[in-house]
């Protein structure tokens, strides 16, 4: 079987998928390797079902693939010919953004703990010991179930 042309349906879906920051950040952490949707949760900081919406227009867009390994679903970039060709030039831009630059540092402490530890954690990062907790501004009140 051939392998068709893309046409401008797929351009389009491929600009659906570019049209949000949250889907640039999650393609700037796959550029660092395939990753599961729970990691890629906890860097965002979104519910998981959001997440997963996101990569599912990611996906739809063929800049994403997908495998899953039980219960878990792992991602990675694109290998098809819209790929190869939008996501060189755009991580290269991206490389130098610093949220992305931040987000790949998670990345990398986070790959140091097994997924299922941080989804036993609840995707927690301070419970892991992968990020610090936020500092309290005067006059807030302290997180449920802190002490004083």
């Amino acid at each position: 079987m051939t392998k068709r042309h893309p046409d401008l349906r797929d351009l389009v879906e491929t600009s659906k998928g570019l049209a949000h920051p949250a889907r640039l950040r999650l393609l700037g952490m796959l550029a660092t390797g395939e990753l599961c949707v729970c990691q890629m949760t906890a860097v965002l900081g979104l519910a998981s079902s959001t997440v997963s919406q996101h990569l599912s227009v990611l996906s739809r867009g063929g800049l994403v693939a997908d495998r899953k390994e039980g219960k878990l679903v792992y991602y990675r970039l694109g290998e098809g010919e819209i790929a190869k060709t939008v996501l060189p030039p755009l991580l290269a831009l991206l490389g130098e953004d610093e949220q992305a630059k931040a987000d790949r540092a998670l990345i990398e402490r986070l790959r140091e703990v097994p997924v299922l530890e941080l989804c036993a954690a609840d995707l927690d990062l301070v419970a892991i010991g992968v990020a610090k907790p936020a500092p309290q501004h005067p006059g807030t009140p302290p997180p449920r179930g802190a002490t004083p």
